[in-house]
């Protein structure tokens, strides 16, 4: 076993070289967030879609009102093209 060696390696862990957390907070740097303009639009189309209603009551009246009246039909076709459209849009 080499003792010099041992010597070395046990000044590696001396603790007199720590700097103090005085000389650290002397520094100027500063934090800094920036946010993007796509995070900036994001933020105002949330806030206008907070104020847009979930369920357009127009809309599902006038769909209740033609059901009830049996004037109401959707053509079996255009029922399965949405739903491959939206089964190929969640995928992508």
């Amino acid at each position: 076993m080499r003792i010099d060696a041992l010597n070395k390696v046990s000044k590696l862990y001396q603790s007199n070289n720590i700097k103090s957390t005085a000389d650290i907070k002397k520094s100027s740097f500063a934090d800094k967030l920036e946010i993007s303009q796509i995070g900036k639009d994001y933020q105002v189309a949330k806030q206008i879609l907070k104020s847009v209603p979930d369920v357009r009551k127009d809309r599902v009246n006038e769909i209740k009102a033609r059901i009830a009246s049996g004037t109401y039909d959707v053509s079996a076709r255009e029922v399965a093209d949405k739903l491959v459209d939206n089964y190929f849009n969640e995928l992508a």
